[in-house]
């Protein structure tokens, strides 16, 4: 056991970051020099109910009470010390979604997520408004597909955010987002850094004779950036947080930010150039753009980083749900023959068998899609394998094509920027489940987008490590430092990465599945018209 860890933890020089996301929330304690000293999780899965995705409010809290504890509890069993305070603490969690409140703090309808395309409507009407890409996860969509609805609790609204600015209000009382997450609510003007004035108008103006009692600038959280100092854990905070009543009070918070930014900086790719990809439950390529993009495209969202640079957003909802229903498909096998075979070693295995198959999946097609997938336009989604008489078929093929279709809609998009664009992209850093397994991820990832794909050491900390790093730097900074500086020389200054360079059979290979993969999207439709 480190003695300076544990006088760090006493004196209150650590830093949490918590961050939701859609199958975990993960507490991650860190040390002085940035690196983890515990943690502690918690898994979750969202609900379907009368037609939303969404999580209970009694899920939400029980899901970051359980991790905070796993947490405290994993600091009380490796250092024998108590924790009752940290130096800041910062909340992550997944984008966009829908959550509003009366004037009493009243959610008055459940929690929609990012998942649910149901805001079709209100997406198109407000990009052509705007001249500006609205999609259907946002915030600022599910309102006004609300308000188009005439649904009854517009007239009721006094606040609206997202989830991570739902945790930060109750334990700090303060109404407030992170730039980068402020940014997949409402457009913002980057001159400014607060949310785009203009369009505001326009929207006001779009709904005036509607029933929402406020203008839109009055229900929206304060846009804050990376450093600002975001509020203080209050009393009836820090017991929400730590059932136990240990945790004291006054801790400051930094501004809550989306599961987007975080992984900008768990992976420090928040410099013109660089870019990351998360791969996952949903998949999304961050790039960060030197220039704006000269056509507004459906497919690539405009956000920003904590620190309110422009960013390219190319998301798929659907990544790797699919993948893990077949390899929980092989575990039930392996079960069944009476095998001893652990998940990470069927992950391992299945995986490896991938980059065995033909470079092209040896025609074979699957779709894994277990909701709507808005870059190729379906509002609901059929998970689908199919196959021709003569296509190679067999064990390496079939794990090869459910990796690369869980690339493919993302590859569209990130084809856009890439090629249409010509935006430069010097390196992107991968994290997520989907790179755990060594070299696989990586290889298919370099494969899809033709460019080099770091990973680092760190990238399976993931969204929650990145949170605590924007809290320590609230905490830390030096006069005029940048975020930029403070990641590269005080935290990455010594990590290694390893890149992998795309093999050009890999790419020609991908390329030829994408044909039979856009080709395909007729069969996905037939599915989701004539399977219920």
């Amino acid at each position: 056991m480190s003695v300076a860890v544990k006088n760090s933890i006493e004196n209150g020089k650590t830093v949490l970051g918590v961050e939701l996301g859609s199958t975990r929330i993960k507490a991650v304690l860190i040390g002085e020099d940035h690196i983890p000293i515990a943690s502690g999780s918690h898994d979750w899965e969202n609900s379907y109910v009368n037609n939303i995705w969404t999580y209970s409010i009694e899920d939400i809290w029980k899901g970051v009470q359980d991790s905070y504890q796993k947490m405290a509890n994993d600091v009380k069993q490796k250092y024998g010390v108590t924790l009752k305070t940290v130096g800041a603490i910062g909340f992550s969690a997944m984008m966009h979604g829908y959550m509003v409140f009366d004037e009493e703090g009243k959610l008055l309808v459940p929690f929609r997520t990012w998942r649910n395309n149901i805001t079709s409507h209100a997406s198109k009407i407000l990009t052509e408004l705007f001249n500006y890409q609205i999609p259907q996860r946002w915030s600022i969509a599910h309102l006004y597909q609300a308000i188009l609805n005439q649904e009854e609790h517009i007239g009721d609204i006094s606040f609206l955010t997202t989830l991570a600015g739902y945790i930060h209000w109750k334990l700090t009382g303060k109404k407030v987002l992170g730039v980068g997450e402020a940014s997949g609510v409402f457009p913002i003007d980057l001159n400014t850094q607060n949310y785009n004035q203009t369009m505001i108008d326009q929207f006001n103006e779009l709904i005036a004779g509607h029933h929402l009692p406020r203008k839109l600038e009055d229900i929206l959280p304060k846009v804050l950036v990376a450093g600002e100092n975001a509020g203080v854990l209050t009393e009836e905070g820090a017991k929400l947080l730590d059932v136990t009543g240990e945790l004291k009070a006054g801790i400051p918070l930094c501004p809550p930010e989306g599961d987007a930014g975080t992984g900008m900086v768990a992976t420090n790719s928040i410099a013109k150039r660089t870019g990351n990809v998360s791969a996952g439950t949903s998949v999304f390529a961050m790039v960060v753009l030197e220039k704006e993009l000269s056509n507004v495209y459906s497919e690539i969202d405009i956000v920003t980083t904590p620190t309110g640079s422009l960013v390219a957003m190319a998301h798929s909802n659907n990544c790797s749900s699919d993948l893990n229903a077949w390899i929980g498909l092989f575990e039930e096998f392996a079960k069944a023959m009476g095998l001893d075979a652990s998940l990470d070693k069927l992950y391992e295995t299945l995986f490896k068998l991938a980059l065995q198959g033909d470079a092209d999946c040896g025609g074979l097609l699957s779709y894994g899609y277990f909701s709507g997938e808005h870059i190729t336009h379906f509002e609901e989604g059929r998970p689908l394998f199919v196959r021709s008489s003569n296509s190679h078929f067999n064990l390496s093929n079939f794990m090869r094509v459910h990796l690369f279709t869980a690339l493919g809609a993302l590859k569209i998009g990130m084809d856009l920027l890439l090629k249409q664009e010509g935006v430069q992209l010097d390196q992107i850093l991968g994290h997520g489940g989907l790179f755990k397994t060594k070299d696989v991820g990586q290889s298919i990832m370099a494969a899809a987008l033709n460019v080099p794909v770091s990973v680092m050491e760190t990238a399976g900390e993931g969204g929650a490590w990145g949170i605590a790093l924007l809290a320590s730097f609230m905490m830390n900074k030096e006069t005029d430092e940048t975020l930029e500086g403070f990641l590269s020389q005080k935290v990455f200054a010594e990590k290694d990465a390893m890149t992998m360079f795309p093999n050009p059979k890999d790419v020609k290979g991908f390329e030829l599945f994408m044909q039979r993969y856009i080709k395909g999207l007729a069969i996905e439709r037939a599915a989701i018209d004539n399977l219920q």
